[in-house]
């Protein structure tokens, strides 16, 4: 049940970009859903060098740039469409729905990871 769920939510998110592009006939906003989909991509890489024990109080350099660049793609998505919608390159709602759209995605592939992340008990 829970994938049929995300599925439609990663459905509608794509659904909604790419709706905010045609709709209007500008395909700018589409560059959103591109950030959004590779913004989990640095905290999956660079997160591997986390320390697993909760008591420690060492921080890993590589992995708070990871959670850097992942915050810095985030942002961006966020605020590529307003941006592009103030220089009135974009229609108001096509920056709408691409945010919704881009955020849906983003969400989807955060909650996917975290309820189907495998449990490592050592």
């Amino acid at each position: 049940m829970t994938i049929v769920i995300l599925s439609v939510c990663l459905a509608a998110g794509f659904l909604l970009s790419i709706l905010s592009c045609a709709l209007y006939g500008n395909w700018w906003p589409l560059l959103v859903v591109f950030m959004f989909a590779i913004s989990p991509v640095p905290n999956a890489v660079f997160g591997r060098f986390v320390s697993s024990d909760p008591l420690a109080d060492v921080s890993s350099s590589v992995a708070d740039f990871g959670r850097f660049l992942t915050s810095v793609l985030v942002v961006s998505g966020l605020g590529l469409p307003v941006v592009l919608a103030h220089s009135g390159i974009i229609a108001n709602a096509a920056m709408v729905m691409s945010v919704v759209g881009g955020g849906l995605v983003y969400g989807t592939i955060i909650v996917y990871a975290t309820v189907f992340r495998e449990r490592q008990d050592f």
